[in-house]
């Protein structure tokens, strides 16, 4: 094999943050010889764990200083055993874009230039974009220029990151934490509290009711794509969304048809999950956004046929992928934490626009599933430490007692999501929570 031959001289920088799809990507190259290069803030994520990850790194917390972990990358690429990096969240490929230039220099640039990125993390000209594709957009546009509140709307923000490259209202470089926030007909929000709030004027959008959330995933080549993927979340993190606790794969020509049409008119470079939402009346997928980088449910795609870890470090290196590869359509996977957190939203969170599900009928519909479909995110029989120390890593929590912030991934594929009436815990006191209500 081509990647096994050369990895002691070809390692690959992989963060290693508290999703699953960090180790994902690990093991994708692990299992082929292909060593890995684990980097976090964090003391003992799950990845540093992985029989996979070769070398772990410490680094600066890119949502303390963004500007500390640019310069730790920087330096890190200069390593004539690295070739490449692999961006798993939005401070990466951010980062990456910025200096590619510069890390052209040392290391294979498989992402987006920052004026491509920029089209990407500004969705108010991603949705322009959307548009000059023939690709179906949600009635959107920013909070200075709405009116109309009579309607159930919802507001999030306009900039993934906050960069001087995107705007001079920003000053200093960091990633957007701020939430999506639901709006009820006839009744207009603060306008400058909620601008204080995000930092930023924000976009207000029309919200399309019990809609389906679908997602295209795609490798892209300077405007063609190398391999392709599809699928619908049946339950995310909350019950109103967010990231998913459960999806099944799928193959639906609009689908492909809507996220090939919008990264072609990007002339995408790079690695891409476009989010759609599918109209109940018209059966339109309309566009959400696009997280230009790999995705939480990672592990599930990998499983259902398409590697796109591997296929991401044979394009960066330079070797061939002849065609796109096929999947297996109509099976699903799960993460368990995340089925216990959407579990525990219906208890005890409320969405103003957002209908409650029935919580027996919940509980049912996830043991069934999990029955027709045990796959799980974490699992893995030839590596089975990552997932013990996720599990570790809350127990401690739980007897330490401490208020620790949610886990980054909540916040890694969608935005988090406002509750009206949130409560501030940690993961692992959600999953005790829920466990004693169950």
């Amino acid at each position: 094999m081509a990647g096994a031959r050369d990895s002691a001289t070809e390692n690959v920088v992989v963060p290693a943050i508290d999703a699953a799809s960090s180790v994902a990507c690990m093991r994708s190259l692990g299992r082929r010889g292909i060593e890995t290069v684990a980097i976090s803030e964090q003391r003992r994520p799950p990845g540093f764990s992985s029989r996979y990850a070769n070398e772990t790194i410490a680094v600066p917390n890119p949502g303390v200083s963004l500007s500390a972990y640019e310069d730790r990358l920087l330096k890190l690429a200069r390593r004539p055993d690295i070739t490449t990096i692999i961006p798993v969240r939005e401070a990466d490929i951010y980062t990456l874009a910025r200096n590619k230039s510069q890390l052209s220099k040392y290391v294979a640039t498989s992402w987006p230039s920052l004026e491509g990125l920029r089209r990407v993390q500004d969705r108010l000209e991603l949705f322009d974009v959307a548009r000059s594709a023939g690709v179906s957009v949600p009635e959107t546009t920013s909070l200075d220029a709405w009116s109309d509140w009579s309607d159930e709307t919802i507001i999030k923000p306009r900039f993934t990151v906050h960069a001087p490259e995107y705007s001079t209202t920003f000053t200093e470089r960091r990633t957007n934490p701020h939430s999506t926030r639901y709006v009820p007909a006839d009744e207009a929000p603060e306008y400058q509290g909620v601008v204080e709030e995000m930092g930023h004027v924000p976009l207000v959008q029309e919200y399309v009711p019990k809609s389906d959330e679908y997602a295209f995933f795609a490798l892209y080549d300077h405007g063609d794509p190398i391999a392709t993927f599809q699928h619908c979340q049946r339950r995310g993190w909350k019950y109103a969304g967010g990231p998913s606790a459960y999806r099944e794969s799928v193959d639906i020509p609009a689908l492909d048809r809507a996220g090939r049409c919008l990264l072609d008119e990007l002339e995408w470079h790079g690695l891409a999950m476009v989010e759609f939402l599918r109209d109940p009346e018209t059966g339109e997928f309309k566009l959400m956004e696009i997280n230009p980088r790999f995705w939480t449910s990672l592990p599930f795609t990998i499983e259902a046929g398409v590697d796109f870890p591997y296929l991401y470090w044979r394009h960066a290196t330079g070797r061939p992928i002849r065609r796109e590869p096929d999947y297996d359509v109509g099976i699903g996977g799960h993460l368990l934490r995340g089925e216990l957190l959407h579990l525990h939203s219906i208890l005890t969170e409320e969405y103003p626009v957002v209908e409650r599900p029935p919580f027996a009928a919940t509980v049912v519909e996830i043991i069934a599933s999990i029955v027709r479909h045990p796959r799980f995110d974490y699992a893995s029989i030839d590596d089975p430490l990552p997932f013990f120390r996720d599990s570790h890593n809350a127990v401690t929590e739980l007897w330490s007692g401490r208020q620790t912030r949610s886990r980054q991934g909540s916040a890694h594929d969608r935005n988090t999501l406002t509750a009206r009436t949130p409560t501030t815990h940690s993961v692992t006191e959600t999953i005790k929570s829920t466990l004693k209500r169950l």
